[in-house]
């Protein structure tokens, strides 16, 4: 068998390379494959420095495989691998977010393909509604719901009557619960009982319970952003696939608040 590679040699090929060349392909090719710029352009990052393989600065050449390797540029990493998933869907009103509900309610995996599971990143209330994330990346999940990373997340809220100024600035300044003082909160009025409010915090029902401190009870909620993201266009009980310069751009809004 020696032999057989020995003979190989002059013309450049190698037992790794045929090795590599069934999952490995050139980073080049693996950057651009992953709509983050022409090849040369990749060439041009890999040179500079800002490419890493599996915790290695990258060098021309070098070749990866993102099932089984991990490519970082700028210390965030290429997520597409076949092997993970990331829908967002627009959950509906009535609907819980979790795997399954012992009270046999309808659950959010429901609304997305069966096959490769997935779990919820994060939580919305059944009695609100709008954007959330599904996957089966934990790393990628503990990036957007660990309290350290403290991902931004807009919400606009009817109330069942107009907003008193005063509690506005509560609301900004932050807000005492049973469970400690909730961090500042970016809020705007929009009129007539509503308000686009944006929160870094995950606790249970928070929104709704910072209201009713104040004394308001919350008609209508809807996750309008996560981070970076969002989409006006989904309606409840729509989802769709994440682009990777989606997933880089919450993954990069995890790392600026780390």
């Amino acid at each position: 068998m020696s032999d057989f590679w020995d003979g190989l040699k002059d013309l450049g090929i190698t037992k790794d390379n045929i090795d590599d060349s069934s999952s490995r392909i050139r980073l080049q090719k693996v950057i651009s494959q992953a709509g983050l710029g022409s090849r040369r352009h990749a060439e041009e990052l890999i040179v500079a420095g800002r490419v890493m393989v599996n915790g290695e600065v990258a060098c021309l050449g070098d070749r990866a495989d993102l099932d089984c390797d991990t490519v970082m540029i700028d210390g965030v990493p290429i997520m597409v691998n076949s092997s993970r998933v990331y829908y967002l869907i627009h959950k509906p009103r009535g609907v819980v977010s979790t795997v399954r509900d012992t009270h046999e309610r309808p659950v959010v995996i429901d609304l997305v393909p069966s096959t490769p599971p997935v779990y919820p990143v994060g939580r919305l209330d059944s009695d609100s509604e709008g954007l959330l994330i599904l996957t089966n990346d934990g790393e990628f999940t503990n990036r957007l719901t660990h309290p350290r990373y403290k991902i931004e997340k807009e919400y606009l809220v009817v109330l069942d009557r107009p907003v008193r100024r005063e509690h506005v600035v509560s609301l900004r300044k932050g807000v005492e619960l049973e469970d400690g003082i909730t961090l500042p909160a970016q809020v705007n009025d929009l009129g007539n009982g509503a308000l686009r409010i944006a929160i870094r915090e995950g606790r249970n029902r928070q929104i709704r319970r910072m209201l009713a401190v104040l004394g308001y009870d919350v008609e209508r909620l809807i996750r309008t952003r996560i981070g970076p993201l969002s989409d006006s266009k989904l309606i409840p009980g729509d989802f769709r696939k994440l682009e990777e310069i989606e997933l880089r751009s919450l993954w990069a809004a995890a790392l600026e608040s780390d």
